[in-house]
This record gives structure tokens, sequence and C-alpha cells, in this order.
């Protein structure tokens, strides 16, 4: 497989000398933040969770995105997703890695991850989210490779990765409601006291993982060739559309539930975010209003046929959808979850210098990860034989 990785155009190796050279600059940086602490980063005693903890909540609804592709070629027999499978399980391994990483970066001291295996506690969610976090990325490894080394050999996949690719299926659901189960399970912090977070959770990574991926397929057609098929790009676009409208629709279940009972625990954190509190100014609120409209933007363009199915349009909503659905979960959640304070305080958490170097050497990883695993499936997939371009009706 190496000679795969090494053999490519000379864009290719810019492009991975650039993630190579982002990850040194990165790696730099968190050897400072080893040498003097977290104290580098913007979290206080009040915000014990930032920058890195709300990327590795967004990057675990990417890892969950390949089961939207799975489950209906598993179960409902949907044959063009087999054709674009493999890159939603490398994806997912791409996710996975780089969630794991950044609860590495957000411990401190690396050597606190051997913790959870030498002193395993199972009353702890943080424990059975690093479980579920392992073994989905374990079966996505030996499902996607095994797959692949069957295709490239024109031979059907053994039984046994039948049953491990069902239970991947219900083990994605689980990898983003545990997740949830981080949030909702603290009772002093009214943002994330909701019933409906892990449907938000499930909502929200099922447009944006999906989402993210049909970009990089997009892309790849462009930069390979290897066109996607056009069955695949629009059931693929629907189930973005209306995964971002139940998204959509779950966070006014919770403005309803904040602003009609009255109970100002629940509306605070939403003021705070969107208008900050008694003149005091927040950084994230011009952010906030951003999701807002691009959520609006995105969804309806999505929700239009025509529009949906332009592939000069559907590329821009798709940007769209994954900025919105970034910021939401990526900085309003956890930055909403934590002010007010219990004791009724306000502390504005601001990302420091430090947190957003290292959060771009693990995304540079991520993106690292990928390129090599895509590569390695675009060669096989040639070298066995399988079309790159495709007839109109294909």
């Amino acid at each position: 497989m190496v000679e795969k990785v090494l053999k490519g155009s000379p864009k290719y190796y810019l492009w991975l000398l650039f993630l190579l050279s982002i990850i040194g600059y990165a790696f730099i940086v968190y050897v400072f933040q080893l040498m003097y602490g977290l104290q580098t980063t913007g979290l206080t005693r009040n915000t014990s969770w930032g920058f890195y903890i709300a990327q590795f909540t967004y990057l675990v609804g990417v890892a969950a995105a390949a089961v939207m592709l799975v489950l209906p070629a598993t179960f409902h027999h949907y044959h063009p997703y087999h054709r674009v499978i493999v890159f939603a399980e490398f994806l997912a391994i791409g996710a996975v890695i780089m969630c794991m990483l950044f609860i590495v970066v957000d411990m401190g001291q690396p050597q606190r991850v051997m913790n959870v295996i030498l002193h395993p506690t199972p009353n702890s969610v943080m424990f059975w989210d690093c479980t579920v976090l392992c073994g989905y990325l374990l079966l996505n490894a030996v499902i996607g490779w095994t797959s692949l080394e069957h295709e490239s050999r024109h031979v059907e996949v053994p039984r046994w990765i039948k049953v491990l690719v069902v239970i991947s299926i219900f083990w994605a659901f689980s990898i983003h409601t545990v997740t949830a189960f981080l949030y909702a399970g603290l009772p002093g912090r009214h943002y994330w006291l909701s019933a409906i977070m892990a449907a938000r959770f499930l909502a929200s990574a099922f447009c944006a993982g999906p989402a993210l991926l049909l970009l990089c397929l997009l892309l790849l057609k462009k930069l390979t060739g290897f066109d996607p098929s056009k069955p695949v790009i629009r059931s693929l676009s629907i189930t973005i559309a209306y995964a971002m409208g139940l998204n959509m629709f779950f966070y006014v279940l919770e403005l309803f539930t904040a602003f009609y009972s009255g109970i100002p625990g629940h509306a605070h954190p939403i003021h705070f975010l969107f208008g900050g509190h008694e003149g005091l100014n927040v950084w994230v609120t011009g952010w906030m209003w951003t999701a807002v409209v691009l959520a609006f933007v995105s969804i309806f363009f999505l929700a239009i046929p025509k529009y949906r199915y332009n592939l000069k349009i559907l590329p821009w909503a798709l940007v769209a959808l994954v900025i919105a659905t970034w910021i939401d979960k990526g900085l309003g959640l956890l930055i909403g979850g934590f002010a007010p304070t219990p004791y009724e305080t306000y502390e504005v958490y601001t990302p420091s210098f430090w947190e957003v170097s290292v959060g771009l050497g693990v995304f540079a990883v991520g993106a690292l990860v990928v390129s090599i695993l895509w590569k390695i499936a675009l060669e096989m997939k040639k070298e066995s034989g399988v079309p790159f371009e495709l007839s109109e009706g294909e």
C-alpha cells in the first residue's frame, strides 16, 4: 500500500507537505502548552471545557455520518451507495482520530489518557464515550479495509463483515448519544439540561456529517474525475435537507420551552448568546446570528429541488450548512452552557491563540489521515476496474 500513497501528482505532494507543515507548527505550540500547562488556554475554574471539547463534540457527528450511507445500503439495499461507502468509512476514521486527539490535548498531560484504561470507571459517561469511540474506530477500520480489498478482487465480502456492518449502524447512534449525555447529565447547566439534547445531536450529525462528506466527494470529482454518481448526490442531498430541517425544528422547540415557560434559567443562556447580558458584549453573538442566517440559506436551497440538484449551487448550500452547524455546536453550545454559571455570574470564554493553533494541527492530522486513506481507496478502485466517469443516467 505504500506505493499507492507515494504515487501522485505534484499538487498531491504539495497538499501533504502543507498538512505536515501545519502539524509541525501545531506540535511546537503544543510543546509550549505541555511546558506551561493549560494556563495558556482560555479555560478557567468556571469554564473547564473549551475549544478542544467543542471540536470533539462536533467531530463525533462527522464520524457518525457514515451510517447515513451504510443504513440504506444494508437494510434497504440501495446499491448506488456501495460506490462511495468506503470513503464515508475512511472519513469516519479520520474524524474519530481527531476526536481522540482533542481529548488528549484537553487533558493537559497526555499520560492521563492511560487512567481511562488502567482505572476504568463505568459510572462515568466519559469512560463510555471513550469506549464507544474506540469501538467505532475499530469497526470502520476493519469494515472499510476488508470491503475495499474484496472489491478489488471482485469477490463478495465475508458474512462476518456483514454482521459488523449491522453492529456499526447501531454503534454510530451510540457514539453521539453518549456524547450528548456528557452535556445533558450536568444539572447545573440549564442550556444543556434538556431531554431532547441527544436527539439534537443526532439531527445535527446526520446533516453536518453527510454535508461534509458530499462536499469532499464533489471536490474529489473535480480533482480526480471520480464521479460519486448522480443517484448518490441526489439521495444524499435529500437526506441532508431532511436532517437539517429536523435540526432547526429541534432548536425551535428549545426556544419555545425556554421563553414560553418563563423559566429564567433556560432563557438566560440564549439571551447571552444572541444579545449579551446587561451591556456585556459577547464576541460569540455575531457568530450566532451568522449561524442563523446561514442555516436558513442552506435549508432554502436544499429544500427546493431545482437548487438542490444544481451542482453549481449545491456546494455553497453545503458550505453554509457546515459553517452554521459548526458555529452552533462548536462554539455556541459550549459557551451557552457555561454562561451564566451556577452562581448566576457571567464569564465570557474566548479561545486563546494556543488553543486555535493546536486545534488546527489536530484538523491537519485528520485531513492527512483521510487524504492518505482516500488515495489508497482511489488507487485500488482504479486497479479493480471501477469506472471513474459515469454516463448521464448512472
